[in-house]
């Protein structure tokens, strides 16, 4: 029991100032010293800005040999794979209504590896962490916003009017990408950039994640956890507990330990992804059932990531 506790207590220090933070951004909002126009605005300079140059930084500080095999990034890929066609499967034969179907499989496979995933990491790894972390986002993103797309047009009516092409080219354009893509040639062939470059560019990688989590706490509506709706029960279920067990399970028989395997449960344990709600709405899905499950996995995350790591920290595997 006690081996339990102190590997609790190792795995709130991963969770517990995350959820502080989102807690403060939901406070500073009720407060009304945040407001709507700051949210946007931040969490534009953090999707756009801080965050790439947050990878980008730490992609070219990191030693190639440090960034794992790229066993992982495959492992990751078809892993998340694998889970969206089951969860497809599954929501197929379990939902009737189609403009429900496609929202439940996309918060159910679509985890905010970028900002909740990423800050696990960083909590858990450093730097080292989030290099690897990084690469593992780049991945996965792409991933995301295909499947998404085609889940919430096998389940929506409305899906003709979203050119799928706009999908593809937003893919392409996306910032954490290109700073990522951009940062891979400076590592491979170990450049350095000047010092007061590097320096410059730590001021705005340094106010990446705490920003973004204000930004993430602030934008929740916690009165969508009121809402009755046994879609986002199940949902939040599927995102909260089978798909990071799924996943880090087939990782650990796969041959995955220390490291490698938690920054795999960091990544999958993470809540729905915000972007959920925007794909949604953009593809005529029902909207308001994806706020109501990036709400109920964004604090469930908290409790269930914590004990997932506790669990695997006190087996000794990572």
């Amino acid at each position: 029991m006690g081996e339990f506790l102190t590997q609790f207590s190792f795995s709130f220090t991963v969770t517990g100032p995350i959820f502080l933070m989102l807690a403060l951004g939901i406070a500073l909002k009720h407060w009304e010293i945040i407001n709507e126009a700051f949210i946007q605005s931040g969490s534009k300079l953090v999707f756009t800005v801080t965050l790439p140059t947050l990878l980008f930084l730490n992609l070219i500080n990191t030693d190639i040999h440090r960034l794992g095999s790229g066993s992982l990034y495959l492992f990751a890929a078809l892993a998340n794979v694998i889970i969206f066609l089951l969860f497809e499967t599954l929501a197929g034969k379990m939902i009737k209504e189609p403009n429900e179907r496609g929202g439940v499989v996309q918060g159910a496979f679509r985890a905010n590896t970028g900002i909740i995933g990423l800050a696990y990491v960083a909590n858990a790894y450093g730097d080292s962490g989030i290099a690897v972390g990084a690469l593992y986002v780049a991945v996965i993103t792409v991933l995301y916003n295909i499947m998404a797309v085609i889940t919430l047009s096998r389940s929506s009516a409305a899906s003709a009017s979203l050119d799928h092409r706009y999908v593809f080219k937003a893919i392409l354009k996306n910032p954490l990408i290109i700073g990522i893509c951009s940062a891979l040639p400076f590592t491979v062939l170990e450049i350095r950039l000047p010092e007061v470059l590097m320096q410059s560019g730590r001021y705005f990688a340094d106010m990446t994640l705490p920003l973004a989590l204000l930004c993430t706490g602030a934008s929740l509506d916690l009165r969508q956890l009121k809402q009755e709706s046994s879609h986002a029960n199940l949902s939040s279920i599927a995102r909260l507990i089978i798909a990071p067990g799924l996943i880090t399970l087939a990782g650990y028989i796969y041959g995955f330990r220390g490291n490698e395997l938690g920054i795999i449960f960091l990544m999958s344990a993470a809540p729905t992804a915000a972007a959920s709600y925007v794909m949604a709405r953009a593809m005529g899905a029902n909207a308001n059932l994806a706020a109501n499950i990036i709400a109920m996995t964004t604090v469930g995350s908290m409790f269930t990531c914590s004990l997932g790591l506790t669990l695997l920290k006190t087996l000794n595997i990572i």
